[in-house]
């Protein structure tokens, strides 16, 4: 059976092709304006999907490198003080042996060296009391100012501050008063202050207080220790996160990236199909039978 083929049917069928021509060309050249295959989801529903998951975990990871950073910081802060108050008793107890071998030196002599204890007191507590972000480096999470009142007592509680450095990885930033200067009867302070008050009283009988500076100094370096190892492990999780993230993006470029010769390529290809497209469709519309006889 013969159908019969309009001029009509042959004009919608060469312009409904001419529509698709254009259609694809336009979408070549708006991947290609944009350097980008994927303009919306109907583009790609896989790689829409894949994009998505993508975005979602560089956005995780670059969460981690950030609170990383704020970990280094305060670690870092934390380090600097301590170096200090480290090499403050050190001079204590240098300052202590001194007295200790003179005992036959004048008052006044005595009087200066526990005038230098107090003084190296003075300037641990003032680091006991650093800040970082408005909150005392030593204070565990107390709302106040300091860590250490002016009675030399402890202010701060024992809380900890971690952040979240990994998948699985979650370290803590901080470290408590008592962690670094003891207790308030036995730490730093109440021996530093009993060190000057036996300057003071003729130097002698303060064996025990030079024992008991050396343990107050053996703790603080422990401690320097100990953040030593968690800065480690933060830098080592944010190296991994940036790692990471770089990964990702690359996997996400190649999701979403165009291949710029192939499309420059293509683009070249579907302009050639327009314009061959447009040269059929201009002969077409060819006279009619009605028109001939005219």
């Amino acid at each position: 059976m013969a159908f019969r083929v309009t001029s009509k049917s042959i004009a919608q069928s060469t312009l409904h092709g001419l529509a698709a021509n254009q259609a694809r060309l336009a979408k070549v050249q708006e991947q290609l304006s944009s350097g980008k295959t994927i303009s919306r989801p109907s583009d790609s529903p896989g790689g829409t999907v894949s994009a998505m998951q993508l975005r979602s975990e560089i956005g995780v990871n670059e969460q981690y490198v950030r609170n990383a950073d704020d970990g280094l910081g305060r670690l870092g802060s934390i380090d600097n003080q301590l170096q200090g108050v480290i090499a403050s008793l050190h001079t204590a107890q240098d300052r202590l042996l001194q007295g200790m071998s003179t005992g036959s030196s004048s008052p006044a002599s005595r009087e200066a060296l526990a005038r230098e204890i107090e003084s190296l007191r003075d300037g641990i507590l003032e680091r006991s009391n650093e800040t970082y972000l408005g909150r005392p480096l030593f204070g565990g999470t107390t709302p106040g100012q300091v860590a250490y009142g002016k009675d030399l007592a402890y202010r701060g509680d024992g809380g900890a501050t971690t952040r979240t450095v990994g998948a699985s990885a979650e370290v803590r930033v901080d470290v408590t008063g008592p962690e670094v200067f003891g207790d308030d009867a036995t730490g730093v302070f109440a021996n530093l202050t009993a060190i000057a008050a036996g300057l003071r009283a003729g130097g002698t009988g303060l064996e025990g207080d030079l024992a008991l500076l050396q343990q107050n100094t053996a703790r603080a370096i422990g401690a320097a220790g100990d953040i030593g190892a968690r800065t480690n492990r933060v830098e080592a999780m944010k190296q991994a996160a940036n790692d990471r993230v770089l990964t990702l993006k690359g996997g996400l470029e190649a999701v979403e990236d165009i291949d710029l010769p192939r499309t420059i390529v293509d683009l070249q290809l579907q302009e050639a199909a327009y314009q061959a497209a447009l040269g059929a469709t201009s002969k077409v519309i060819t006279p009619s039978l009605v028109q001939f006889l005219r």
